[in-house]
């Protein structure tokens, strides 16, 4: 699908030149680099049933990415011919998706985020409240999900507790970032945060498990993915899911 650039854009692979665009950048870059990660494990899950149930959510979180990134310019030109400092993603999506108890670590984090996002947006009437009042409701699965995921794990063997403890402590210094205004969104976002945190701790406490103690901000490393900078597996995870575009530009198929 292609799409022309809004007015006040500098094209396909630049920076944004509205708040509107600079936004849809920031929440369709969140959302095309997750579904990455997820897809990541096509033929890796421990069972079919959940190979299925995480191959669903990051269809979910692509067609986001599309409508996201088509209020900015061509998708696939902003998906595939942009370099590495030109994603605005947050740090916290682009991490590896280690064992499956980091994986739902990182979508018990991102996905009680991205849900209470929508619901804010869709209660709006800014140029994303049509996207989230559809997208509240897939993120509403992703975070139930999640938490289901997080309530077995935590609860389950002395194993799977301890996998998922180790796994969200991994994750936690980047959970600050998503919090930090981004241009374009009129939210509340220390309000945001603190119904995040509550909900984060609720969760943890079915489970058994202690919420995770150090910063969640403070150095670039854990907190500079809206201004392009990223962590070290980001590159390696650019590089494949953008080589075959580039590898036959103009192809069609």
């Amino acid at each position: 699908m292609t799409a022309t650039a809004p007015k006040g854009t500098t094209g396909t692979t630049g920076t944004p030149g509205t708040t509107d665009a600079a936004a849809a950048l920031a929440l369709g870059d969140d959302a095309l680099v997750l579904a990455q990660r997820l897809g990541e494990w096509a033929g890796h899950a421990p069972v079919l049933e959940e190979e299925v149930a995480l191959a669903n959510i990051a269809l979910d979180l692509l067609g986001q990415a599309r409508v996201l990134l088509s209020m900015v310019g061509d998708e696939d030109e902003l998906a595939y011919l942009r370099e590495e400092r030109q994603f605005r993603n947050l740090q916290l999506v682009e991490q590896p998706n280690g064992d499956f108890a980091q994986t739902i670590a990182r979508q018990l984090y991102f996905s009680l985020y991205q849900h209470l996002l929508y619901e804010e947006l869709a209660a709006g009437d800014s140029a994303f409240a049509p996207l989230a009042a559809k997208a509240v409701k897939e993120t509403a699965y992703h975070r139930d999900h999640a938490v289901q995921w997080t309530l077995r794990l935590g609860d389950g063997t002395q194993e799977s507790r301890e996998r998922m403890r180790r796994g969200l402590d991994a994750l936690w210094r980047f959970t600050g970032e998503p919090f930090r205004p981004v241009e374009g969104l009129d939210l509340d976002w220390s309000g945001l945060e603190t119904r995040w945190l509550a909900a984060v701790t609720e969760v943890l406490e079915r489970a058994g498990l202690e919420l995770p103690q150090g910063p969640r901000t403070g150095a670039w490393r854990a907190g500079a993915g809206r201004q392009g900078l990223h962590t070290e597996s980001f590159g390696r995870m650019l590089a494949e899911m953008q080589h075959l575009h580039r590898s036959h530009p103009g192809a069609s198929w």
